[in-house]
């Protein structure tokens, strides 16, 4: 194995559960097995939800030294007064800036994987934010549209990739198109190559209608979507079946016939995935030069500084980070 460059950690909204989830995570550094990471942002909002040690660093290499012992963190700027759960301006522009910084370092090869904490768009936006999240952001940052990326959910027993992600649930049918689907089955069965190490991905797609259209008694995007990317897919070598009903696919002996489901919208993938693994999904963006993760939940305002944010998901996010970086590292080596 190739040692990777310490993980950058983009804190997220100062005033969200972010700092906290990242401190603990840090606490369990040696039970979870986690390799270095450091956070970015400002210092100050560890310390305001967590009293263990810190170590303010100059550089990504800095969190090497510092990690056994205290938590590494990347400073970027001074927000002013933090209160947990009362997001402003000042925090919401401590988020973006440290989103940006630990996105460039991720680039430049001096991080090694990035993480994203949560962020709170509303805010964002307030401050001539552009992005519809920080997916788009980064993507534009290294150079890849953000049309060529896919969002994957992963838990422990499911992987889950929304074809559609935030749009109204009645705009669904007239934007999954076949070429869409493929699309996104592609850039899917790429990274489950590239990230995840799996050989020969097996790909599974859910219908849109219930019962996966009844042969198109209650709905024909089944016969006339679906079922043509399926073809195309297979005609291309990859290992794709469905559609599938959509109430049927995620008990456990369905989900060990397939690596990932492609869903149709949003709440088709997360529903299931939620339930199973609330707190420890995660979000990794497919499709980037860099690995990307988060933890897939929001900045919880309502219970930020009241040490009751669980970190199992941060956690999450930093391993799977940390996997998918290793392979890609041992990729080039071989290669």
């Amino acid at each position: 194995m190739n040692l990777l460059p310490p993980l950058a950690v983009a804190m997220g909204d100062p005033a969200g559960v972010g700092p906290e989830i990242i401190a603990k995570a840090w606490a369990r550094r040696r039970e979870e097995r986690l390799l270095p990471f450091f956070a970015v942002g400002d210092i100050r909002a560890i310390a305001r939800v967590w009293d263990g040690p810190v170590a303010h660093i100059d550089s990504p290499s800095g969190a090497f030294a510092a990690f056994d012992n205290a938590l590494p963190v990347l400073t970027v700027e001074d927000t002013g007064e933090i209160v947990p759960g009362r997001p402003d301006l000042e925090g919401a522009r401590c988020a973006l800036h440290s989103l940006e910084l630990a996105t460039g370092l991720t680039r430049s090869g001096a991080a090694g994987a990035l993480v994203t904490g949560p962020v709170s768009k509303a805010q964002l936006y307030q401050i001539g934010f552009t992005h519809p999240g920080q997916t788009e952001f980064v993507a534009e940052r290294v150079g890849v549209a953000a049309s060529a990326t896919v969002m994957m959910l992963a838990g422990p027993t499911l992987r889950v990739v929304p074809a559609t992600t935030h749009v109204a649930l009645n705009r669904v049918p007239g934007l999954i198109t076949t070429s869409l689907l493929v699309a996104k089955a592609l850039v899917t069965a790429r990274a489950l190559v590239r990230d995840f190490g799996i050989a020969s991905p097996r790909l599974a797609f859910a219908g849109l209608n219930p019962h996966a259209g009844e042969q198109g008694a209650i709905g024909r995007e089944e016969i006339d979507v679906i079922i043509p990317a399926v073809e195309a897919l297979v005609a291309q070598g990859i290992d794709a079946t469905g559609p599938m009903a959509a109430d049927t696919m995620f008990h456990a002996r369905a989900r060990a016939t397939y690596d990932a489901a492609i869903c149709c919208y949003h709440d088709q993938a997360l529903v299931p995935l939620k339930t199973l693994h609330f707190d420890e999904g995660v979000n990794i963006t497919l499709g980037l030069p860099i690995v990307r993760t988060s933890p897939d939940h929001g900045t919880a305002f309502g219970i930020a500084g009241q040490d009751r944010a669980e970190p199992g998901a941060m956690i999450a996010a930093l391993r799977l980070a940390a996997e998918a970086a290793q392979r890609r590292a041992d990729a080039l080596v071989a290669a």
